[in-house]
């Protein structure tokens, strides 16, 4: 990544929404699947994404779900957390050309700290589970990171790394990434639906995140 003596990024900032999207998985119905609440989870989880409920009240009901986990649970999750094909390209990419990516997402950063790492991400933010004696109480610990605080926070990353938001891309499939996309200068629906797709300005029908790159003028 190349930055000025002001320390700004000259290249783009990229903002990746996680779940379908970073990785091809929901990770909520990961754990959901331990704790034996998978088919309500996902049931809950797509009316959501499909913007037929409040994210936050979703994911409070959802999480509600896992209470009595054990917190071993996040170690057989992440290991079942397939990266999307191209997202390392994608973000090489990005930072070949000074930019920066992040990823900003309504689940947890237990899950997702790791691979973020793995993959050299810029910024993380997401939710935090809360635990007590080694177990999941099914609560969220602190805010809940919803629509409002996505668009937040790729406003926060941009103006933190010296990118005007004309230079901005983000990157989503469901309807609590639509402010996100809003405020960004490219809006991309990836593998989205229906919703998404409507109010993007360009969509990705086929779950390859290198294909971000023409659409920031990186590469063909």
């Amino acid at each position: 990544m190349t930055v000025d003596a002001a320390g700004r990024s000259r290249g783009p900032l990229v903002v990746l929404d996680a779940d379908s999207t970073l990785i091809r998985e929901e990770a909520i119905e990961l754990l959901a699947d331990a704790a034996g609440s998978l088919e309500l989870v996902t049931e809950v989880t797509e009316r959501a994404m499909r913007g037929e409920l409040d994210f936050a009240e979703s994911l409070r009901e959802r999480v509600a779900t896992l209470a009595g986990l054990d917190v071993t649970v996040f170690e057989s999750a992440r290991a079942r957390m397939t990266p999307t094909p191209g997202v390392q390209e994608l973000i090489d990419g990005v930072h070949a050309a000074g930019g920066r990516v992040g990823v900003v997402s309504g689940g947890f950063h237990e899950l997702l700290d790791p691979l973020a790492q793995q993959l050299g991400l810029d910024f993380c933010r997401a939710n935090r589970l809360q635990t007590a004696d080694g177990r999941l109480t099914g609560r969220v610990d602190g805010d809940i990171v919803d629509a409002r605080a996505k668009a937040a926070a790729l406003e926060q990353w941009a103006a933190a790394s010296g990118i005007a938001l004309a230079r901005t891309a983000a990157v989503g499939d469901g309807a609590n990434d639509l402010q996100m996309l809003g405020v960004a200068a490219l809006g991309v629906a990836f593998c989205a639906k229906p919703v998404v797709r409507e109010q993007a300005d360009v969509a990705i029908d086929t779950p390859d995140l290198s294909a971000v790159l023409p659409l920031l003028g990186l590469r063909g």
